[in-house]
Order: structure tokens, then sequence, then C-alpha cells
């Protein structure tokens, strides 16, 4: 079917101009003008509308949706198969937090305290909501839609016990990397035990872990100025603690 744009742009629930944006930018093209001047959408246009949608829906920004769109290994079965996935967990992540605020409201009226596990669940569900709007575009970059996936997946699935040590850990990375930073060398001792630590904190949500994609994800903290606030000015430091630690260094990204 063709579509002017007029009835795509009512169809998808978006602006004529959105889609004008769109082909000014070469996100999305539209297959001819007809004898009137309007633009006509057909088929594969309309498929590619959708992908933008689902990408837009996600978190991520229009020139990240265009790279993957243009890419020429995409794959949009495998494409729509992710989208599912990550539309199914947040709706059992805002599934969990409704379930969450009802139990809330039933203990305010019944004037009793709320059980430690269902505000544990409901925290977990609201840390992973956090860190998606935070950081869920350069992680996506970095490591790909699927390990962001499976990383909210086993956050998802931490017991209290095993929370409260990746919670621990990360204090202990913090204290200790500003001891070690103090000495001004990423190869000491006390260096290397904060690398191993930082290990050991992302196996807490990382599902497979490689050396490279350590020492990538220390650079990110350089690159991104909301990780280097958070290690406190230190990024640098850990981050070569860490390329010492994986023996493998990584070029600043430009």
């Amino acid at each position: 079917m063709e579509y002017t744009i007029g009835a795509l742009a009512e169809i998808a629930g978006i602006t004529t101009r959105t889609l004008r944006h769109y082909e000014g930018m070469g996100l999305l093209k539209s297959l001819k003008t007809n004898s009137s001047g309007y633009r006509i959408y057909g088929d594969a246009e309309v498929d590619r509308l959708q992908q933008i949608l689902f990408y837009r829906e996600l978190g991520f920004d229009l020139k990240g949706i265009k790279a993957i769109l243009d890419n020429p290994e995409f794959d949009r079965l495998h494409a729509l198969e992710s989208h599912r996935r990550a539309l199914m967990e947040k709706q059992r992540e805002i599934g969990t937090l409704i379930q969450t605020v009802e139990k809330s409201i039933q203990a305010c009226k019944k004037n009793r305290p709320m059980k430690e596990r269902d505000k544990f669940e409901g925290f977990k569900r609201e840390l992973v909501r956090k860190n998606e709007k935070t950081y869920g575009q350069e992680v996506r970059n970095s490591f790909g839609e699927e390990e962001l996936f499976k990383a909210n997946a086993k956050m998802l699935n931490m017991s209290e016990a095993d929370y409260a040590e990746f919670d621990a850990l990360a204090k202990e990375i913090l204290e200790k990397l500003k001891q070690a930073e103090a000495a001004k060398d990423p190869s000491s001792g006390l260096a290397q035990e904060v690398a191993r630590l930082h290990k050991q904190w992302l196996l807490h949500t990382w599902t497979t872990y490689s050396p490279e994609a350590h020492a990538n994800l220390a650079q990110t903290y350089v690159d991104d100025p909301r990780f280097a606030a958070y290690y406190q000015g230190r990024a640098a430091f850990l981050r070569d603690a860490i390329q010492i630690f994986t023996k493998k260094r990584v070029s600043p990204t430009a």
C-alpha cells in the first residue's frame, strides 16, 4: 500500500513535521512525490518507520537509530525479537512498580509497615529504570542492546544478599580508589586490588566477562562526564589500573 504523508502520520501517531524532519536528516526517505507534490510512502518506508519508533521508545537518539538501520547487516526479524524482549521487560517492570505502589497504599491504609521483600523488589525495578534513563544509550552504544537486556535481567534476579554484596563492593571500590589514587601508581597492589574488585562488581550484572569489555568500559568512565563525576575525578586513574589489570590499552574516543 501507499500512504500520503498525512495518512502515515495519522497511522503512526506522529506529526507530518516529524516525518519531514526524519526525511531531512536522511532517517526516513519517502518513496516518491505525487503529482500534487505530496510525499508518498510505501511498505518498506512504513516498516522502517516502525523500527524508528521502536528504537525511540527504547531511548535511542535519532543519529544512533540511523546508524543501526543503515547498517547493511541490519536484520529486521532479529530487531523485532529484540524489541519484543525489551518491551516485555518494561511491561514487567511497570507491573512490579504498580504492585509495589498498591502494597504501599494498602500498608498506609491499614497502618502497618510494608514487607521488606516487597520494598526491595520495587527498589530493584526503580534502580533499573533510573540506570536505563541515565546510562542506557551509552551502554547500548558500547555493548549492544542484547547485553543491556541481559544485565538488567540479572540485576532484577538478584537476591537481597547478592544486592547487599553488590552495593558493598561499589562503596569499597570508591573508598580504596581514593586511597590508591593518592599514591599516583595504577600498577600498585592497592590499585590492582581496586581493579579486581571492579571486575567482581561487574560480574553481579554481566553474564559474560572479557578483558576487552572491561577495558572499554573503563575508557567510557573517562569519556563520559557523568561516570567521571561518579568516580570523583579519579576515573582516569581507575581506567589506567583496569588497563594494567586486563593488559588492554584503549584509545580515547574522538
